[in-house]
């Protein structure tokens, strides 16, 4: 799957994702600093899947009703980051096409996905 990984998520999440075999493209390696809007029109230039743990994108997607091609909020404080890569790789896997169609909001034992078009 191709990914776009925003700066705020560790780097041990995109090691797993790349060791996992998906594209990713991790925002801290390529243009840190970059805003959320660019962030998420370099998502849907590419046609990436956006994970980040920044809860601005939701006010993006929902509020100012930007296109995306999906985003996975990131929502596990506390965890440590093995943990964290192992939760996010799970995800992922099992359920990606489905969060590429809408906002998903990952937190510990929970993935809630919400369709894009449902206001």
């Amino acid at each position: 799957m191709r990914l776009l990984v925003d700066e705020g998520v560790d780097a041990r999440v995109v090691t797993r994702l790349r060791a996992d075999g998906h594209d990713v493209t991790h925002i801290a390696e390529l243009s840190p600093g970059i805003g959320d809007d660019a962030v998420l029109a370099m998502a849907n230039t590419e046609d990436r899947l956006l994970l980040t743990a920044d809860k601005d994108f939701g006010e993006l997607v929902f509020r100012l009703r930007r296109a995306t091609v999906g985003v996975l909020l990131i929502r596990l404080p506390g965890q440590p980051s093995h943990a964290r890569a192992e939760t996010v790789s799970q995800a992922v896997a099992a359920y990606g096409e489905q969060i590429r169609s809408g906002f998903a909001v990952l937190s510990a034992g929970t993935l809630r996905i919400r369709p894009r078009d449902r206001r």
